[in-house]
């Protein structure tokens, strides 16, 4: 009995899955390889939206027009605006994006301090590079840029550029321990 009732509810999940995909597909949503994008009933989207491939739209996101949401991104109570875009492998929870941003490759907004969940902003014109993690409750000002790799814990300032990063260091001649 147990697993009849466990096959109802993952045939029931499927089913509304595809509800929601067909809805935003009649919507003018571009869902690339549609079986593999999850979708929250509340989830919004404004026109000339593209998402996926594997993407995952949680609770409470908003995609306005012209946004893209790339593979393997997640989004959670996250309302991203107008000509932004959230690339491939990256976590966007409790956040607001600005218009005409760009959240590069790996990106994640750290909402979660082990007690409660925190809010990132991230304002108009502002380019976040790749592998960067932003640390929430944080602020990034319009025509700002966060350089590849970094951890933002403060706020960026308007038209700024915020690095972080430790020095590289090369050790000449090393050996590796043999197993």
């Amino acid at each position: 009995m147990k697993r009849n009732n466990k096959l109802n509810k993952a045939n029931a999940y499927r089913l509304s899955q595809e509800v929601l995909r067909n809805k935003a597909l009649a919507k003018g949503v571009n869902l690339i390889a549609p079986e593999t994008i999850f979708l929250s009933k509340d989830t919004s989207f404004g026109k000339n939206v593209i998402v996926g491939p594997y993407a995952r739209l949680r609770e409470g996101t908003v995609l306005r027009e012209n946004t893209k949401i790339g593979n393997f991104v997640e989004t959670k109570k996250s309302n991203i605006n107008k000509n932004s875009k959230v690339n491939h492998l990256s976590y966007i929870g409790d956040t607001s994006i600005g218009k005409n941003s760009n959240i590069g490759a790996g990106v994640i907004t750290c909402n979660y301090d082990g007690v409660k969940k925190n809010k990132t902003k991230i304002s108009d014109n502002v380019f976040i590079g790749s592998n960067s993690s932003l640390v929430a409750p944080v602020n990034v000002d319009n025509n700002s840029i966060v350089g590849a790799g970094s951890v933002i814990t403060k706020k960026v300032k308007k038209k700024t550029l915020a690095l972080t990063r430790a020095p590289q260091i090369e050790i000449k001649n090393y050996k590796r321990k043999k197993k």
